[in-house]
């Protein structure tokens, strides 16, 4: 595990995009799984400018996304479909036929086998709650868990609810990649900013692996960066 440590958001941001940018100069055609919330925004922002400035390009890659609220209408401006087409899709050259979400149907594990069929999941990012989740594996989600519906914590739904106009209106059920799924992509880049991430942070990588901290199944992965602002890794220690 490699952990890169910034300044500041806009620095973790910065780190971020010249190490997706480079995969996806890489492997052009590649499989992206892209995580939603505020903090890859800065990320998404830059890919952006890259590709304004022609240094990138989506037009051959299909892109992986980690979940989806349930019961939300079509094209809700909450929903991570929409988030995305504002942050990136919308943006950028890619296609439409390559965009995928996880969906709450008869059986949302069917998302795992379309993923082993576009090849595998060549990077995946991923952002993580204050109480470990990734994705929306809450904390007792199984580590062999694939593509699910799953109830959100009380936890979430009060981080989540300052994106809408009240808690009322969060959704209680997602539909998310389960851990097996994102561990089985090649290469995962997590992002995390701010003190109020610190705990997670030190419990995810330093803490033992255990399903109450579903993060800390990332210490397993053999191909993970982490990168962090000073507030997210001020609860490691110097040692670390």
């Amino acid at each position: 595990m490699i952990i890169g440590r910034c300044g500041d958001y806009e620095s973790v941001s910065i780190f971020a995009a010249d190490l997706v940018g480079r995969a996806i100069s890489k492997k052009p055609h590649g499989v992206f799984g892209f995580a939603t919330g505020s903090t890859p925004e800065g990320l998404y922002k830059l890919l952006v400018a890259r590709y304004q400035h022609g240094e990138i390009s989506f037009d051959q890659m299909t892109t992986i996304n980690l979940d989806e609220y349930v019961g939300l209408p079509p094209g809700h401006e909450q929903s991570y479909a929409a988030f995305m087409q504002q942050h990136l899709f919308g943006q950028v050259n890619i296609r439409p036929e390559s965009i995928h979400f996880p969906e709450a149907g008869p059986d949302p594990s069917e998302f795992d086998e379309f993923i082993r069929n576009a090849g595998g999941i060549d990077l995946q990012i991923l952002g993580i709650g204050a109480n470990g989740h990734i994705g929306f594996n809450e904390p007792g989600s199984s580590f062999h868990s694939r593509t699910r519906v799953v109830s959100l914590a009380e936890s979430t739904i009060r981080d989540n609810a300052r994106f809408f106009d009240s808690p009322d209106d969060v959704p209680r059920e997602a539909v998310t990649m389960g851990i097996r799924t994102i561990m089985n992509a090649r290469k995962i880049v997590l992002l995390a900013s701010g003190a109020g991430k610190a705990d997670a942070v030190a419990r995810c990588l330093r803490g033992p692996q255990t399903e109450e901290v579903p993060g800390s199944c990332l210490q397993a992965h053999p191909n993970v960066t982490v990168i962090l602002d000073h507030a997210a890794a001020s609860k490691l220690n110097d040692k670390n």
